[in-house]
């Protein structure tokens, strides 16, 4: 797999440079050592592409689990208390257990977090919008990494996984927010 595509968010390109230089040649290591032609493993189910074969988004991210595992990466889960708020009298909410929200990458010591989505559009957004504005504000991170597919490579994927190309305009038009992280977007392809 290779970078072909960068888009700066709020400045993630030179946060990444000068405070992440090492762990971001790292990361660029991981990508270019994850073979996909392995992971074009996936049958279409659709009327339409019936014998296709997919790129499996499953095990792309789990050839990312492992390489980043190797180098002391590991997803970083925090334990949400669901109390704010208040319900109308005569409602009884379900109980919440076990609720969290999870950052694909981080590693002790670097609060650099990195998300790998090869998925749906809004995840896309969430990932850089909210989940690291979040882990921003809980002390965890201060910059972001999203790699995400670009329209070529997304292509030979299931139906429905957005892409970089989008997503970055969609960014740039949008605009940052003074809540906004740096985050520097990665596209990548087979």
């Amino acid at each position: 797999m290779k970078i072909v595509a960068r888009y700066d968010f709020n400045s993630g390109k030179k946060a990444v440079e000068k405070k992440y230089r090492v762990e971001f040649t790292q990361i660029e290591a991981v990508i270019s050592a994850i073979d996909s032609s392995l992971y074009k493993t996936k049958e279409s189910t659709e009327k339409t592409m019936r014998e296709k074969m997919w790129f499996s988004l499953v095990k792309i991210n789990t050839a990312f689990k492992e390489e980043l595992a190797k180098i002391g990466w590991s997803n970083h889960k925090v334990n949400c208390d669901y109390t704010f708020g208040e319900y109308l009298k005569g409602y009884t909410p379900a109980k919440v257990s076990r609720a969290y929200r999870e950052m694909d990458f981080v590693r002790p010591g670097i609060k650099l977090g990195v998300e790998v989505q090869f998925g749906k559009y809004a995840f896309m957004v969430y990932n850089v919008c909210a989940k690291m504005t979040i882990f921003s504000k809980l002390g965890i991170i201060d910059t972001g990494i999203e790699i995400v597919p670009v329209k070529q490579f997304a292509d030979e994927m299931s139906t429905g996984v957005s892409y970089f190309e989008q997503f970055a305009w969609d960014l740039h038009h949008r605009g940052t927010s003074n809540i906004d992280i740096p985050v520097l977007i990665l596209g990548v392809d087979a």
